[in-house]
């Protein structure tokens, strides 16, 4: 039976939810490398072939958690681009440290697993053309009000402003973190349409 598929549990199998949820939990609470099959079958309070009959690898797991907690974020960020006013609310969610234990574990875990990395990475890619694809709409040419920026750059420097703040924070660093903020802000209210 050499190069017969493997049988994998459905998708949308409550037991599967439980095996997400329960390692998110892990996760959570004790950081990625916590995470194995014996442990989250006992969080889940099922047994460790259930976990591998619908997650054959642990990496097969982490890409889900992965996928999942990106399809939160890309509501959310949706939410923002389609706001009135879309670069602020954008600016809000990358600088939210609501989600900065999680982030880190995740920045963390693609470090050290390919497979979730080419995900993060995929999606990551995705959903910056999104953003520049709203920002040059919103923008035009009001995006010549800062020099040299273009909606991609934008994207980029919104996101890395944000993400230094989250993980600094959680690191309990919080230097320059108003400064660099205002700065956004300045630059926002600059890019903002004239009422005239």
């Amino acid at each position: 039976m050499a190069g017969a598929a493997r049988r994998v549990g459905a998708e949308t199998s409550a037991t599967r939810a439980l095996i997400v949820d329960a390692t998110n939990q892990l996760i959570r609470d004790e950081g990625y490398a916590s995470v194995s099959t014996r442990r989250v079958a006992a969080r889940a309070g099922l047994k460790p072939s259930l976990v591998h009959y619908y997650f054959p690898t642990t990496d097969d797991l982490f890409v889900e958690v992965s996928r999942q907690g990106a399809a939160e974020s890309d509501r959310m960020i949706e939410a923002a681009l389609t706001s009135e006013d879309p670069m602020r609310a954008l600016w809000q969610f990358f600088a939210d440290t609501s989600r900065t234990a999680m982030a880190l574990e995740f920045m963390a875990l693609a470090n050290h697993r390919p497979a979730v990395r080419e995900y993060m990475a995929e999606h990551s890619e995705a959903m910056r053309a999104r953003q520049v694809e709203i920002f040059r709409r919103i923008l035009g040419d009001r995006i010549d009000r800062l020099e040299g920026f273009d909606a991609a750059g934008l994207s980029v420097i919104l996101a890395g402003i944000g993400r230094a703040i989250v993980m600094e924070e959680g690191l309990g660093v919080s230097t320059g973190h108003a400064e660099a903020m205002r700065i956004v802000e300045t630059w926002l209210e600059r890019l903002a349409p004239s009422e005239n």
